[in-house]
């Protein structure tokens, strides 16, 4: 079994920046990692993904160029860096983890999922 912990939500304003970490802890060998978010009133999104080395990583196009994901292997830790924020950034963002080929952008493949950690974005 495989534990997810997420931290760093909050509130901003337009163009601020936040930093979300996912901290797994249990059997953690060989697990992909990714974010995604879920608005309110609308389906859960994927955003990012980076495989268990952190040598690739996948966008979603909505936030390239603006969000930076990452892993620090020895803490069993994912990130999102999040810049110039925009308000429909708001939302609820999951943190999920499972063994998978590649960086995957389905929910499907991810078998564990955190309680998730709100971000605002509001001027």
């Amino acid at each position: 079994q495989v534990q997810l912990m997420e931290s760093g939500g909050g509130s901003v304003q337009p163009g601020e920046s936040l930093r979300l970490s996912c901290a797994a802890s249990g059997a953690t060998g060989s697990l992909n990692m990714a974010w995604y978010r879920r608005a309110p009133g609308k389906q859960r999104d994927f955003v990012a993904s980076v495989i268990s080395s952190g040598r690739a990583t996948r966008y979603a196009d909505s936030v390239k160029g603006r969000f930076t994901i990452s892993k620090d292997i020895a803490k069993n830790t994912v990130y999102l860096q999040m810049n110039s924020l925009k308000p429909d950034d708001t939302a609820v963002y999951y943190c999920a983890a499972g063994r998978v080929a590649g960086p995957s952008v389905y929910g499907s493949d991810y078998s564990y999922w955190g309680q998730g950690t709100q971000v605002t974005v509001s001027s």
